[in-house]
């Protein structure tokens, strides 16, 4: 396991519950039995706080960690494009999430990319929740 997932999953800044939240979604990965809870407040179709509880593995912390880091204060259309097209991560497509406009793309990277294909659906189950929680 590379230490850099490890870092990114141990910042936990936004493992918390957002109390008067707006959105809410819970999502369970089958493949694995990871589970996640994304809670939201958001006003004016922006993230005003994100708060996430998880009993998974660290490849979905990591992934929660930085999700939660980039939506706070970002639009909803602008994290439906990203959402949506998060599998672009691992195949040689990579460049269509470049064209979103992603100013963090390569911390991303770092975790989502081919060399971790084995852990996909963990890497994309809190995009799933997230997406699940906007109802995107």
């Amino acid at each position: 396991m590379d230490l850099k997932i490890l870092e990114i999953a141990s910042d936990t800044k936004n493992h918390k519950i957002v109390k008067n939240h707006t959105h809410q979604s819970k999502n369970k990965n089958p493949l694995c039995g990871d589970e996640m809870e994304i809670s939201l407040i958001v006003k004016d179709n922006i993230v005003q706080d994100i708060g996430y509880q998880c009993r998974s593995c660290v490849y979905c912390q990591a992934s929660v960690s930085l999700l939660s880091k980039w939506v706070m204060q970002a639009p909803i259309e602008k994290i439906s494009d990203f959402v949506s097209n998060a599998e672009f991560f691992f195949d040689e497509n990579f460049e269509q999430l470049k064209k979103i406009n992603i100013k963090d793309l390569k911390v991303f990277k770092k975790i989502m990319n081919p060399e971790n294909i084995s852990r996909k659906e963990c890497l994309l189950l809190p995009f799933k929740t997230l997406s699940k929680a906007l109802k995107l």
